[in-house]
């Protein structure tokens, strides 16, 4: 299975740069996985909300395809612990799915186009993390969940 984190904005941060290169690598012994960066909305200011999410909406959905496993990672979204992640993970995977793709929206979150072709949602905490911090969390979560598939030490009960 495949694993795409498609993110809108490039990541500034150097320390959020080098966390996620660092969990980035070490996901590929696990799975093919990869971030793509949908660029930021220009002229943002002069747009709506709903016009923003629209334009970001559409880029997003171009990044996938009919077969795909859309999964948005929302504040609204199931919340899971890191075992119960890995289950979740085991599931897509046991059940043959070929690309799951996750998504961290923009700031206003998902267009409702984005919203109707998603097959689930995902929270990562009740708490509001900055989009690129996002990021990083997802990416050590997933990592956390192969190492606990695989029956590896990293994780601690």
């Amino acid at each position: 299975m495949k694993v795409t984190l498609v993110v809108i904005g490039k990541t500034d941060k150097d320390y959020l740069k080098k966390g996620i290169d660092i969990y980035g690598k070490r996901l590929f012994h696990y799975l093919p996985f990869e971030i793509k960066t949908i660029p930021d909305i220009k002229n943002s200011k002069n747009l709506t909300t709903e016009q923003q999410k629209e334009k970001e909406g559409v880029l997003i959905l171009n990044q996938v395809t009919a077969m795909d496993q859309l999964i948005l990672l929302d504040e609204k979204g199931e919340e899971l612990s890191s075992v119960d992640f890995s289950k979740w993970m085991e599931k897509r995977m046991v059940a043959g799915t070929k690309h799951l793709v996750f998504v961290i929206g923009g700031p206003y979150g998902f267009s409702p186009a984005v919203k109707e072709r998603a097959n689930g949602k995902l929270s990562l905490s009740k708490m509001t993390f900055s989009h690129q911090m996002v990021r990083l969390i997802f990416i050590e979560q997933l990592y956390r969940a192969m190492s606990i598939l695989n029956g590896e030490p990293y994780h601690h009960e």
